[in-house]
């Protein structure tokens, strides 16, 4: 019989909150809907996180729905599984008789009783816990259980909840007022935290940057950042940041009274080790060699061997998902690993410990410079977005495969490895990088070679995009110069365009369009169709300077000719930019318009921004030819944000330049100055996706001159309600549920807000979702329209609050 109301319980060991209870409100919820829809609710997450707070806070606030009470049962000490029954007998003060057995006496009293159980740290007993909550499960109908653990139960009915760190700022994404970062969760928690050894402590304009680190790299793990927080009673903040690097040395300090586990990061992170079979702590070791995650292919070829058979290693990386060590994440071009930093350097420990550091170090190496070989052999294919997408993501592991070829392995290698990667530098709006490891290669490997003689050539382009044609000139000689000497016809052809696009550069046309029809015949002998489409969209645009139309139409019809041939749609986008340019040169607007709409729809697709400056840029030219000058000053401001992530792209393309200051010139003649910059403002303040609807003519988004640039954003409408969804904790089939769309088109969305954003997770955008919050609220505290205000910009900023 079910107990009255006003009989009901309180709560029967519940952790008392001698902290405050920072963040988690969206894991809060979903702990409470999962509770109202499963009797066994499990969190999962790495030690550390904060599970037990999360369980005991939730329980507090549904008590109210049991009436028999909401009991806490501590298992942490409990390591024999014959003591598991009698531990919660005896704390729902059930007394044992001998003369039944412990579970059946256990059933009998819950029987009728509608009662919360939690049991807190299941992993280390996790069959008898399961076996229990499935007992229990099936005798009382009234009776539901929480449990925290490392892994899930899997049991029939579980519902499980991965509690994640806390959200951290991202030093790479968007910038943060100093207000709004101590806002942000992780960092919140740092401040109680430190408030409580040193009195009066906050986040100042001095030391923001260290706070922020801090957080960083303890990857919002609560237990890390408050054992980092008790350091202050000595440290300065920039002293304990210094320190960080041998963090489990350094985060020792933690209360007397906790868990021995606890009390230190290593004593935490010991205990999910020692929870792990070896073939797991061996995976864990190895995969500490990646950076920024890795894919299962990665996993097989480099972690496997020596303990784990490469067929076994999925199982091993399921295993240490279920342990929460690895964090799987979902991206368009597969699923993908990652280790927490405190984590991973726990694993380089151990591997450190092992000897395997070198073997490990080259089995990396070798795999990521044959994927760069890969990637490169496939650029000029249908395959290359996937695979432009694919080397973003690696981006971290392709740095530290370069290190090691030029620190550990063969620089002629790394140097192969970095002209490889031409086209990654390309997208990635990372061409001063790409050149300086080619530099760095190129001042190593001196001998004449082939390899010397690519990487020239690379470097020559990359000179170019950066607008200095006298060195690009200087290297596309030395690298002709190469090929001659070791016979290399087809890297020949690829000097000569790249000294022809010095030349243009230059503004000596004549002298390019000898140099491109050399290359041109070159890379025809050598049968090389990326040289030919790249040379012909150059003789495409150089020969409609000259105004020599036949030939200059003739030259980008074969270039798509070619593409479509091959169903290659990147090359091909700019072969389309030239005749739309040309098409304008000659008066025919509506052609032009088509053209560049058509490489600009591309170009949108990849995220490709050096492309679609040029789009927005020829557009403009329109136009202003067509005497909508305001249009075309706002398609000149959308070039600025552009301009601040991928540089000015016309540089590579010489005497366009020309036109784009001819076209602001009109501008500006024909509006007078204030109309002119008031124009560049409205373009300035579109997000990009917000220029290429108004560039495609779509849509007509509001360009006021009000809107203050603060609350401008890169993502789209739809952009912004699944950023918002991914805030509130759903996953990608929940995002697909709620919107009713594929998941397939979450995932993709997904992936695209991370690339806009320059995020790596989930938990980033939920700190950008809740920044944009706030800045929307202080917006409508000035008297700006509520339609634009946060539904929860109040909460925003002001004093510190105790959850």
């Amino acid at each position: 019989m079910v107990s009255s109301s006003a009989n009901r319980r309180p709560a029967q060991g519940l952790p008392a909150d001698a902290t405050s209870f920072v963040g988690r409100r969206q894991e809060m919820a979903e702990v409470k809907t999962l509770l109202s829809r499963s009797r066994l609710v499990t969190l999962t997450g790495f030690g550390g996180v904060g599970k037990t707070r999360l369980a005991a806070r939730a329980a507090q606030d549904v008590q109210r729905a049991f009436a028999d009470g909401v009991w806490f049962v501590d298992l942490s000490a409990v390591d024999d599984p014959d003591l598991l029954v009698p531990t919660l007998l005896e704390v729902l003060e059930i007394e044992e008789r001998s003369s039944r057995p412990s579970m059946a006496a256990l059933a009998d009293h819950l029987a009728d009783k509608k009662a919360l159980l939690i049991l807190d740290n299941c992993e280390h007993m996790l069959h008898d816990c399961a076996m229990l909550a499935d007992d229990l499960l099936a005798v009382a109908d009234g009776v539901r259980i929480i449990v925290t653990s490392r892994e899930p139960l899997r049991i029939h009915g579980e519902r499980t909840l991965v509690v994640r760190p806390l959200p951290v700022p991202d030093g790479g994404g968007v910038n943060l007022s100093t207000q709004a970062l101590a806002e942000v969760d992780a960092v919140r928690l740092f401040v109680e935290r430190a408030d409580a050894v040193l009195p009066g402590f906050s986040v100042t304009d001095d030391n923001r940057d260290a706070v922020e680190q801090i957080c960083r790299r303890l990857d919002g793990i609560p237990l890390a950042i408050e054992l980092a927080a008790v350091r202050l009673r000595a440290l300065s903040v920039q002293q304990l940041l210094d320190r960080l690097d041998d963090r489990f040395r350094m985060l020792t300090t933690g209360s007397r009274t906790a868990a021995p586990r606890q009390r230190t990061l290593r004593g935490l992170v010991d205990w999910s080790y020692g929870l792990c079979t070896e073939p797991e702590r061996l995976l864990w070791a190895r995969a500490s060699v990646f950076s920024g995650g890795l894919d299962l292919e990665a996993a097989e070829a480099v972690c496997s061997g020596d303990g784990i058979a490469r067929e076994d290693v999925v199982d091993v990386i399921s295993g240490l998902v279920d342990k929460s060590v690895l964090v799987r994440e979902e991206h368009s071009v597969g699923v993908r690993y990652r280790l927490l930093d405190t984590v991973r350097q726990y694993g380089r420990d151990r591997l450190a410990e092992s000897g395997g550091q070198a073997a490990l170090r080259r089995r990396h190496r070798e795999f990521y410079r044959a994927l760069a070989r890969q990637a490169q052999a496939l650029v000029f294919t249908s395959a290359q977005l996937h695979w432009q997408r694919r080397l973003r993501l690696e981006h971290p592991n392709l740095r530290v495969a370069l290190h090691a070829c030029f620190d550990d392995g063969d620089a002629e290698d790394g140097l192969r490895m970095a002209t490889d990667l031409l086209y990654h530098w390309k997208t990635m709006y990372l061409v001063g990088e790409g050149r300086r490891w080619l530099e760095d290669g190129l001042a190593k490997v001196t001998a004449p070679c082939e390899s010397r003689a690519w990487a020239l050539c690379c470097a020559s382009w990359m000179a170019i995009m950066m607008g200095h044609d006298q060195a690009a000139a200087g290297m596309a000689d030395e690298a002709r110069e190469l090929g001659e000497t070791l016979d290399l016809p087809s890297l020949i052809a690829y000097a000569s365009l790249f000294s022809g696009m010095a030349a243009v550069y230059r503004g000596e046309i004549d002298a390019a369009v000898e140099i491109y029809e050399r290359s041109l015949a070159g890379h025809r002998a050598a049968g090389d169709e990326r040289g030919q489409v790249l040379t012909l969209t150059r003789l495409c645009l150089t020969y409609g300077r000259k105004r020599d139309v036949e030939r200059a139409a003739a030259a980008g019809e074969e270039a798509i000719r070619i593409c479509d041939a091959r169903g290659e749609s990147w090359h091909r986008a700019y072969a389309v930019m030239a005749l739309g340019v040309l098409a304008w040169r000659e008066g025919d607007m509506a052609r032009a318009v088509a053209l560049e709409k058509e490489s600009l729809r591309f170009n949108g697709t990849l995220d490709d921004r050096l492309g679609v400056g040029i789009n927005l840029d020829v557009l403009a030219w329109v136009s202003a030819a067509e005497h909508d000058y305001e249009r075309a000053a706002r398609l000149i401001g959308a070039l600025w944000n552009i301009w601040q992530t991928s540089g000015r792209p016309l540089l590579q393309f010489g005497h366009l330049l020309v036109y784009h200051e001819e076209c602001e010139a009109s501008i500006l003649q024909a509006l007078g100055e204030p109309a002119f910059r008031s124009a560049l403002g409205q373009g300035a303040r579109l997000s990009f996706d917000e220029a290429l609807a108004y560039a495609m003519e779509e849509s007509t988004p509001a360009v006021p001159s009000a809107r203050p640039a603060a609350t401008s954003s890169p993502l789209t409408r739809r952009e912004m309600e699944i950023a918002r969804l991914v805030a509130k904790g759903l996953s990608n089939k929940g995002i697909a549920t709620t919107l009713v769309i594929a998941q397939r088109t979450a995932e993709g969305h997904i992936e695209h807000i991370l690339s806009k954003l320059g995020f790596h997770s989930r938990a980033q955008i939920a700190v950008w979702v809740a920044e944009q919050d706030r800045r929307a609220a202080a917006q409508d505290s000035r008297g700006l329209s509520s339609a634009m205000a946060s539904p929860d910009g109040r909460a925003a900023g002001g004093a510190r609050r105790r959850h």
